[in-house]
Parts: C-alpha cells; sequence; structure tokens
C-alpha cells in the first residue's frame, strides 16, 4: 500500500508539472528592410587645450647591501615628497607608481654571475592641474634628489563635454559619407537604423621622455600644453531606398 500511495504522488505532479513545461514562448520573425543597408564609420573630432599635466617623478639609490639602498631611497624619496607638499601638491594628486629592489651583477665568462650591490627605485605619479607651473615643481623635485622623471602626459580634467562634441561631429560626417554613396548608386538615404560608438580618445598622448638626472640642480623646465585632438568613432547603418 505504501508502494502505491508513492506511485499515486509522482503520478499526480508529473501531470500538474507537463502543462508548465509544454509553454511555447512565440518569437517574432526578424523584419528584414525593404532596401539597401549601409555601414558608414565615421571619426568626428574637436580640439581643446589640456588642463591636466601626468608625469612620474622618483628616485633611484644604488648601494652595497639592500638595506642600505633602501635606507639611502626613502629619505631622498621623504625630501621628495615634501617638495611635492610645500608646492601645494594636493595628497590626492599623488600616488606610487613603483616601488622595487634589484640585485646588480657583474658577468664574467664562464663564471656564475656576482652580486655587486642593489638598486632601489621608488616613483610617484604627478597630476599638475596648472601646467604651466609644472615645470618650476620638477625643478624643485630634482634639487630635492628625484633622478628619475618619465611624462608629461597630457589630458583633459573634464572632457565630456569635449567627447559631446567629437560624437556630434562625428554624425555629421556619417551622414554626409552615407548621402555621397547613395548618390553614386542613384539612392537616397531613407533613415537611420542603428548607431554605435566604438572608441573614443579625449587627446591622444604625446610621446614620454625618460630623464635621469644626476646634477644637484637642472636648468629650468618648460611643460607646454598646446592643442590636443579629442575624437569619437561610431558607426552608422543606414537604409537607402
Amino acid at each position: 500500500m505504501r508502494l502505491l500511495a508513492t506511485a499515486a504522488i509522482i503520478t499526480v505532479s508529473s501531470i500538474m508539472i507537463t502543462p508548465a513545461l509544454a509553454q511555447v514562448v512565440p518569437v517574432a520573425p526578424a523584419v528584414i528592410p525593404d532596401g539597401t543597408l549601409l555601414d558608414v564609420t565615421a571619426t568626428g573630432k574637436t580640439t581643446r587645450v589640456p588642463d591636466l599635466a601626468t608625469i612620474r617623478a622618483g628616485v633611484v639609490t644604488q648601494a652595497a647591501t639592500a638595506a642600505q639602498a633602501l635606507g639611502d631611497n626613502a629619505q631622498r624619496m621623504a625630501a621628495v615628497l615634501a617638495a611635492l607638499k610645500k608646492a601645494g601638491i594636493q595628497p590626492r594628486d599623488v600616488a606610487t607608481a613603483n616601488v622595487s629592489l634589484q640585485p646588480q651583477y657583474r658577468y664574467q665568462d664562464n663564471q656564475p654571475p656576482v652580486i655587486t650591490g642593489y638598486q632601489a627605485t621608488n616613483n610617484v605619479s604627478i597630476r599638475f592641474r596648472d601646467i604651466a607651473k609644472s615645470g618650476a615643481i620638477l625643478d624643485a623635485l630634482v634639487a630635492q634628489g628625484a633622478n628619475q622623471i618619465d611624462g608629461p602626459n597630457l589630458s583633459l580634467d573634464q572632457p565630456d563635454a569635449a567627447l559631446d562634441e567629437a560624437r556630434v561631429d562625428a554624425v555629421k560626417r556619417a551622414q554626409a559619407r552615407a548621402e555621397l554613396y547613395a548618390k553614386a548608386a542613384g539612392l537616397s538615404v531613407s533613415r537611420i537604423l542603428t548607431i554605435s560608438e566604438g572608441g573614443e580618445i579625449a587627446g591622444p598622448p604625446p610621446p614620454m621622455p625618460v630623464y635621469r638626472m644626476n646634477a644637484a640642480k637642472a636648468a629650468d623646465t618648460q611643460v607646454l600644453a598646446g592643442e590636443s585632438d579629442v575624437t569619437v568613432t561610431i558607426t552608422v547603418r543606414f537604409l537607402l531606398k
């Protein structure tokens, strides 16, 4: 009797579940537009004067022992950070970029390498919101012991407005190109079907040279902002008729 009751329960459960599993959701057929499809990729552009410079500055020291290399590096780096604070650079604009300690080797033929000392490196990434003052601040850092500088990388602090201008320009360029193709093919542009954005650049960074400075005081350094292109690339699908 117990077995029969179990079987009955299973049977009833199966009957209750089956209708739910049998439901089929209708899928609307794909609509194929009546006309010719044209995909156009266009890049819109505007220009801006960069208002943000990012530069990496740091200290490289060498010593016979790892502890001495790190100790000398920490002492000189403390002076560099103090110079940044004195120059008015906010803590939010200074971030550690790299800290490393590497052995230095001497190589000879048919001999295993011999450690001759250690090199310690400590770099910070610094954002300068007043580009015109960044050169003078870098000179002050060198005077305080910084002997490695990478940069600058110039960019925009608030690129949204410039990017929107580039987007509008990209749509205009795509529309003009579509009109050209349509006219050449004896057709006309009916409407836009899709727009997709492929990428954006808020000002291409210039080459990033590396300077290693050993002098106690460097010559006056100038960082010029110039102008940078802000670009946006889009792909637009048109319907031609």
